[in-house]
């Protein structure tokens, strides 16, 4: 009667389970980095995202006016509404600041594997420092995040999007024509490349070696080219600081130079990268970041600011195809009232126990105790207790402990020493 809308999800017991590990984990390193957390409204002024990535945007945004006739929108993603919230209460707060956050976020796009309209992100920003160090570290953390999970299959890709402008600046390029090629380098389309910069009127020798640049991984090969370009030789050398930090002192060896990675143009600024699942195929990209300015845009007062996403749904999938099992929390006690009579003693069993910290589940139905076993074995209950007019004679339980088939009378008194 009624259909699941496109594009989303219903979440069943197991599925939750393994969000709730995966957020309580990336939470647990966020914190080990000094980022604390927060949470901006689930929708935004519609001009929030505008302003950020034009009117274009809109094309992929829930938006709607409210009653109140205001235009609003679900938030596509989480930078924005941090930024503002930044800008509204937190700019004299003591930096660096580190924020971080974990939510759902909304975007009106074509659904596929992996992708979806309603979808998780986990990210940060990263306020204050614009130091190679504090970019290894924001690389690092998001690494960190995804081989903490059991990833051990990813690579980290760095590149720099004022090495590329300066790039684009060679070849003589209007602001229009710089506009059309970013798609086509970021789906690393080199035969669409070469066509546009022919149309462009761009010699066969500049395009060649334009391509060759986006390919290296060598940053001094890079830096031959870069000699008029005094801000882009300053970016590379600050690259390769990055880049040399994660090897030696982060420790992380599959991070590597990639000059086509040109992500949120509009905003983003230096330095970029992308973390990968390559056992994903085509859609192998987990994380996303880099520093950007965007403050000045949204009429606070410039600073460096930084940060990186996580799309949570997308690294479930990674997880799930390389065999990686999430840890399953079992239900710990399950307590069957043998008759009408034991069920006030079986709940005030249940409620002390609950006070304690126990997972305690008791059969509802007041069926059989043959019935009620089997059901608690389906759910692979660790400890089952058998409340009958016997064990509330003598003022105990029967104990059965369900992984090594051990039963025992257990006076109520000694019950929770007996579990301890």
């Amino acid at each position: 009667m009624f259909q699941l809308p496109r594009g989303t999800r219903d979440f069943k017991p197991a599925d939750m389970q393994k969000y709730r590990y995966i957020q309580q984990q990336i939470s647990e390193i966020f914190q080990r980095f000094g980022y604390e957390e927060v949470r901006t409204p689930t929708f935004e002024t519609l001009d929030l995202f505008t302003a950020k990535s034009g009117e274009s945007i809109k094309e992929e945004l829930y938006d709607f006016t409210d009653k109140g006739g205001r235009k609003l929108t679900l938030r596509p993603e989480l930078t924005a509404p941090v930024i503002r919230f930044y800008i509204d209460q937190l700019q004299m707060e003591p930096k660096p600041l580190k924020l971080y956050y974990i939510g759902n976020c909304f975007r009106y796009d074509r659904p596929q594997k992996g992708r979806y309209r309603e979808f998780w992100q986990a990210g940060c920003e990263l306020f204050g420092p614009n130091t190679p160090e504090a970019y290894a570290e924001l690389i690092a953390l998001a690494y960190t995040q995804l081989h903490s999970l059991g990833l051990n299959n990813i690579t980290v890709n760095i590149g720099n999007l004022t090495i590329i402008d300066a790039l684009f600046t060679q070849l003589n390029l209007t602001s229009e024509q710089k506009q059309y090629l970013p798609p086509l380098i970021d789906k690393v389309l080199y035969e669409d490349i070469t066509h546009a910069l022919q149309d462009f009127d761009v010699s066969q020798e500049h395009i060649t070696r334009f391509i060759n640049l986006l390919e290296t991984t060598d940053i001094d090969h890079l830096s031959t080219h870069m000699k008029n370009h005094q801000e882009a030789r300053e970016q590379l050398n600050l690259t390769k600081q990055v880049i040399e930090l994660l090897h030696q002192n982060f420790q992380i060896t599959t991070c590597q130079l990639k000059m086509s990675i040109v992500r949120g143009l509009e905003y983003y600024k230096g330095i970029v990268f992308e973390i990968e699942a390559p056992s994903l195929g085509a859609e192998k990209q987990l994380c996303g970041g880099g520093v950007y300015e965007l403050i000045s845009l949204f009429g606070g007062n410039d600073v460096p600011t930084a940060g990186f996403a996580i799309g949570m749904d997308r690294t479930i999938l990674a997880l799930e195809t390389e065999g990686i099992t999430f840890p399953n929390p079992e239900p710990e006690i399950y307590i069957i009232p043998v008759d009408q009579t034991t069920i006030p003693q079986s709940i005030t069993i249940a409620t002390m126990l609950r006070t304690h910290g126990y997972i305690t589940d008791l059969d509802l139905l007041r069926r059989g105790v043959g019935k009620a076993l089997k059901y608690a074995n389906t759910k692979h209950y660790q400890y089952i207790i058998i409340i009958g007019p016997k064990e509330l004679e003598q003022q105990a339980v029967t104990l059965r402990n369900m992984m090594t088939g051990e039963q025992t009378i257990v006076p109520y008194n000694d019950l929770l020493s007996k579990l301890e």
